[in-house]
């Protein structure tokens, strides 16, 4: 009996040297989390049959260290929660590791080509889509026509009513101050919008107004009080600026809100556009929300979906499988898919990654610990062998 009990120490300290062996193997792999052979004694009847390895723990709620890439596609969760993919048979798998990637048909995959999973974009709402294969639109995103230009400035008070009229855009002496501003067309094509201020009265300024060096017909009279604050208009002033050709008729609204009158000099703080021309796609990042954003050539950067993270009432019950990823086991329970930093879900770190939480000292010292078991129980063998030995000498 003595033989069997040494040798189920030895069996069970086999399974545990590969339990650290793989850890150990795993210390420079990307959300490896490490695992713990546990023991259990066995018993027939009353009687001892030595000791088997009952089961092994997962450190999964264990963060490792986070090791900052600054690559746009890299992402670490801090916190709960796995990344979902699904492989070419379908079946969905889940992993710590962010190494995110588009391939050539625009999905974005992780780096052993499983595709990643999360929320499609409902245009025109901050609503989430449907769940599934996360794809970037790999053509060119089309041209969008301005619609508003907001300006915010300082019209100074101390400027001279122009002694030349009427207004000449040609002559600088027929206004004050003018600016520029560039608006774009159903078609993409930029259009300069000249804006020129005419002080009218003590507290007005009339604003007139070409496209492309062709005056406009349209004027603005600003009225402000004895404050200096803007008090007409104090809502979006329509001005048409034609029809560019081949384009649909183009219409702006100006918003002149938070414009002053105060003596000093003219200054400038807001002056811009909305629209923009067409793009093609240059590249792919992402945002701490888990926000696949794509980013063309016209500046524009458009959310095209947002990843997904799973969590699991029992996570430590997945099952690991090769490629550093879990399975779903009758013990983990369903997953819960939701964005990050929701729920229970942790929140992302862009432009880094997860690293094994493997700590090398203590897998060396219960290395060195399972050795000294692994002798005890060949000691064990050894003296009973010796033992029997004897016996058989003396019969």
């Amino acid at each position: 009996m003595s033989f069997a009990i040494a040798l189920s120490g030895i069996n069970a300290i086999n399974d545990e040297l590969n339990t650290i062996s793989n850890n150990i193997a795993n210390a420079g792999t990307y959300g490896f989390k490490s695992s713990r052979t546990n023991f259990a004694a066995m018993y027939a009847g009353l009687q001892p049959t030595g000791t088997e390895a009952a089961s092994r723990t997962q450190s999964i709620e264990v963060g490792g260290g986070v090791l900052t890439t600054g690559r746009a596609m890299d992402a670490s969760i801090q916190g709960r929660g796995f990344f979902v993919t699904r492989d070419t048979s379908g079946a969905e798998v889940y992993t710590r590791v962010g190494i995110f990637a588009v391939d050539k048909d625009g999905f974005v995959v992780d780096s052993f080509g499983r595709r990643v999973q999360g929320y499609n974009v409902v245009p025109g709402t901050t609503t989430l889509g449907a769940m599934g294969d996360l794809q970037v639109p790999t053509g060119q995103v089309a041209a969008q026509a301005s619609t508003e230009v907001r300006y915010v400035g300082n019209l100074s008070y101390d400027w001279a009513i122009p002694a030349v009229t009427p207004f000449d855009r040609t002559d600088p002496q027929s206004y004050n101050s003018s600016i520029v501003t560039v608006v774009y067309d159903s078609l993409g094509v930029q259009h300069s919008v000249t804006q020129y201020f005419v002080k009218t009265g003590t507290n007005q300024v009339t604003v007139h107004y070409t496209m492309d060096g062709t005056d406009l017909p349209t004027t603005t009279v600003l009225d402000f009080n004895t404050s200096g604050q803007l008090t007409s208009p104090l809502g979006a002033v329509p001005l048409p600026l034609g029809t560019p050709p081949g384009a649909a008729p183009l219409t702006v609204n100006l918003n002149y809100a938070g414009t002053t009158f105060f003596g000093g000099e003219a200054t400038t703080t807001t002056n811009n556009s909305n629209g923009y021309a067409s793009g093609t796609l240059v590249g792919v990042q992402l945002g701490e929300d888990g926000a696949v954003l794509a980013q063309y050539s016209n500046g524009l950067k458009q959310r095209v979906g947002t990843i997904a993270l799973a969590t699991f009432a029992a996570e430590h019950e997945l099952v690991p499988i090769s490629d550093t990823a879990w399975t779903t086991s009758s013990a983990s329970g369903l997953p819960l898919y939701s964005v990050p930093g929701a729920g229970m879900a942790g929140s992302l770190t862009p432009g880094s990654l997860e690293q094994s939480n493997v700590d090398m000292t203590a897998q060396l010292v219960n290395l060195m610990s399972a050795q000294r078991n692994y002798q005890a129980n060949t000691k064990v063998i050894s003296t009973e062998n010796e033992m029997m030995q004897t016996l058989m000498q003396a019969v």
